[in-house]
């Protein structure tokens, strides 16, 4: 007589067990291995390009009041900045652009929004704003460093973005990055013309972090 024997279900599932588990550790290979390869050709490619930051400049700046009343200032300022992308192969999302001033490392103007734009490989644009502040507290001892600067006819201020990009390399385009400009802005005037306006013209570079 022959002896028949059956497996148990027990058996069964040892049996698969390692064959579903191969598969899994295959399937997992490969999505990692081409996800590896995916991120290793971005960054070859973004070595290549080698992406410079934006490039600024102060091409004018025009000052309509700069009036203290008591701790409090007053301030209204109309600028134009030049934004220049360097680079031949590399697109340039602004996805945020805030403008202000600043005069002695004190800010004096509320921050001015510009819309969100997008800047093809070398190109340029003009952008415009107006900046604003009415009633801002300031320390005590700015009223005398206004008052030593109109005596000597000249002020130096600072113009400061803050803003937000993303880089387009072909169809990709990368997660955002803060960057950061300061421009400085040196404002002569006469004695005849000693609260404004007073207009500045610059073309000068700006100092860019991104």
């Amino acid at each position: 007589m022959s002896l028949i024997t059956v497996s148990s279900p027990k058996h069964c599932a040892i049996k698969k067990g390692p064959h579903i588990e191969r598969k899994y550790k295959k399937f997992l290979f490969i999505v990692s291995s081409c996800f590896t390869i995916i991120l290793l050709l971005i960054l070859l490619i973004w070595f290549i390009l080698r992406p410079s930051k934006p490039q600024f400049s102060l091409e004018e700046l025009d000052i309509y009041q700069l009036n203290l009343s008591g701790p409090y200032l007053n301030s209204t300022i109309q600028l134009t900045l030049l934004s220049k992308n360097p680079n031949r192969k590399v697109g340039i999302y602004y996805d945020e652009f805030q403008v202000y001033a600043a005069y002695k490392s004190q800010q004096i103007t509320m921050d001015s929004s510009l819309p969100p734009f997008y800047q093809s490989n070398e190109e340029s644009n003009l952008l415009s704003a107006s900046l604003v502040g009415n009633g801002l507290p300031v320390s005590p001892s700015l009223a005398y460093e206004v008052a030593r600067d109109r005596a000597a006819g000249r002020l130096v201020l600072n113009v400061k973005v803050n803003g937000k990009l993303r880089w387009k390399v072909a169809t990709w385009v990368s997660g955002r990055s803060r960057f950061t400009v300061n421009c400085v802005s040196f404002v002569t005037f006469g004695p005849a013309v000693p609260f404004g306006p007073v207009s500045s013209n610059q073309g000068a570079h700006c100092s860019t972090d991104a």
